[in-house]
């Protein structure tokens, strides 16, 4: 039996066991997915355990970057953006992904967002440097950063210049985020649902939202784009395209879309 994973931490409440377990049962395969609990400092010595029959791993917080050094080979993509969500069994070694790009490019084509020039991203962590990777392939130019501290976005703005953004970092204090998003042809949201209660309705006045948190749901941020009647893509549409993306590599085969969305439903449909 072929064996994969999801590992991060806290990881008991990841659907990315939903999503894997229905591909591989749809595509015929006698495969394996489950959750390993896996601190950062863990990963080099879980990944160097792991026997022949492993076939990949999904890779969450906090072990995104760690996940990016132990690979022996990496993908342009998963190098601008400083991390790894995926982690592929190769005959040399693992060889390290970010389909988290896959899955905000994913979420906002599939709402109707094909390309613009002029993006904004709040937040500045590691899900905003995987946001701008994707507002880059998407032909996005500029971005302006929106953060409570400036000082943090250094990283961020690094992925920026290697996948051919132009970024500016603004303070969220001081920042007039009505005009701003109004102005964009998309805007990213990556801090938590607590922290954008005050900022949702100037959110919104964005034409396409991807809003990627969705627990709590919904989120102040998806309440407001519903009333406002703005495009909005969310945390739940991005799983679903990067792990799209992850069963590609681990499998070789194309990923059951249909069926793999269907048993998120079916899972949400039984936690609710």
């Amino acid at each position: 039996m072929r064996r994969a994973a999801v590992i991060g931490s806290p990881i008991e409440h990841s659907l990315s066991p939903v999503l894997h377990n229905a591909a591989y049962t749809a595509l015929g395969l006698d495969w394996e997915y489950t959750r390993l609990e896996c601190t950062e400092d863990r990963v080099a010595p879980l990944v160097a355990s792991l026997g022949p029959e492993w076939a990949g791993l999904s890779c969450t917080m906090p072990t995104k970057r760690a996940a990016l050094a132990v690979a022996s080979s990496v993908t342009p993509r998963a190098a601008a953006v400083g991390a790894a969500n995926t982690l592929v069994r190769t005959d040399s070694g693992w060889h390290a992904d970010c389909t988290d790009v896959d899955g905000v490019v994913g979420a906002l084509r599939e709402k109707g967002f094909s390309s613009g020039t002029r993006g904004v991203v709040i937040g500045a962590g590691g899900t905003a440097t995987a946001a701008l990777a994707g507002l880059a392939e998407l032909r996005i130019s500029s971005v302006s950063l929106v953060v409570r501290d400036p000082s943090r976005a250094a990283e961020a703005l690094e992925t920026a210049s290697r996948v051919g953004v132009a970024a500016e970092v603004l303070a969220l204090s001081s920042v007039d985020l009505v005009s701003l998003a109004a102005g964009a042809d998309v805007l990213v949201s990556t801090v938590p649902a607590s922290a954008t209660e005050v900022l949702a309705d100037a959110v919104a006045r964005a034409p396409y939202v991807l809003d990627v948190i969705y627990h709590p749901w919904p989120t102040p941020v998806a309440l407001a784009v519903e009333a406002a009647g703005t495009r909005l893509a969310t945390g739940l549409d991005m799983l679903l395209h990067q792990a799209f993306g992850q069963v590609e590599q681990f499998t070789g085969m194309p990923a059951p879309q249909d069926v793999m969305r269907s048993a998120l439903a079916a899972e949400l449909a039984a936690r609710a």
